[in-house]
């Protein structure tokens, strides 16, 4: 009888009710359709107020400048017209075609840094040296080597492009998980066997920011390249209109020029995060 007494003044233990998790549709608050509007105000602010000043400019007897309505029937009739898709093919094409040269240079020369310290050692000077230099500076020496045209732009685009995106992939590979390497060395690897089933698949998701940057980069030299040498694409087609006193076609170009910029990022954007879901991250 003490025993059982005993036994029932012990404290019992409490079975934990097992609690269900909330649903994800029920915790996530959907986005209002207004929310999605924000971030355009102040853009369309910014429009507005523009398109009133350059109507009193106008008044007022300036040609220099255009307002927001007569740059859009502008850009309409180009569009029209097939100028601006040609122009925007060419510089898409060009600013496309260097960038793929020099990611697959920068690829492997910042591999091939990033996995030797000896070989970063003895790059580190030509590196230093050759990335400071403008863009902008080699224009003179590519109509020289390749005229006017395609091979002119890519050239200047890739070696503007080429630097930013080798130093990023090298810093990337520098990151790599040293077990990773390691475990490569013991299964006999070799150097191009451990940079396609070790290296590449480390370093997918710094690829992609790089690419951003890149893309970025190669877009900005184009049209630079076209405002200041090659008689193509949406830069010469904006000096073209400047040259001409056509404010309105002008701006049409310059807006174009940076909605065209928005798209490219977005698209980009857009793929690295679907790459990132397939390969599992969050």
């Amino acid at each position: 009888m003490a025993e059982r007494a005993e036994a029932m003044r012990a404290p019992q233990p409490v079975r934990a009710e097992p609690v269900e998790a909330p649903s994800r549709s029920s915790s996530a608050p959907r986005p209002r359709p207004l929310a999605r509007l924000r971030p355009w105000v102040i853009p369309a602010l910014l429009l507005i107020a523009f398109e009133l000043y350059a109507r009193r400019a106008s008044a007022l007897g300036s040609d220099s400048l255009a307002p927001v309505s007569a740059a859009l029937k502008a850009w309409w009739g180009a569009a029209m017209d097939g100028s601006l898709w040609q122009a925007t093919a060419f510089t898409l094409g060009t600013a496309a075609l260097g960038l793929l040269v020099s990611a697959l240079l920068a690829l492997a020369g910042g591999i091939a840094l990033g996995l030797s310290a000896r070989a970063a050692r003895m790059g580190f000077m030509t590196t230093e040296l050759l990335r400071t230099v403008p863009s902008v500076a080699l224009i003179p020496l590519a109509m020289l080597m390749f005229g006017f045209g395609v091979r002119m732009e890519m050239a200047v685009i890739a070696f503007a492009t080429f630097w930013p995106l080798m130093l990023l992939v090298q810093a990337a590979v520098r990151q790599v998980e040293p077990r990773l390497l390691e475990v490569s060395r013991v299964l006999g690897l070799s150097a191009r066997e451990r940079a396609f089933k070790i290296v590449l698949p480390a370093i997918a998701p710094r690829l992609f920011v790089a690419l951003r940057l890149g893309v970025a980069v190669a877009l900005v030299v184009a049209v630079t390249v076209e405002i200041a040498a090659n008689p193509n694409g949406m830069g010469y087609a904006m000096m073209i209109a400047q040259q001409s006193f056509d404010p309105a076609l002008m701006l049409a170009w310059l807006g174009w020029i940076g909605v065209v910029g928005y798209a490219v990022n977005a698209g980009m954007l857009r793929l690295q995060q679907r790459v990132a879901r397939r390969m599992g991250a969050a």
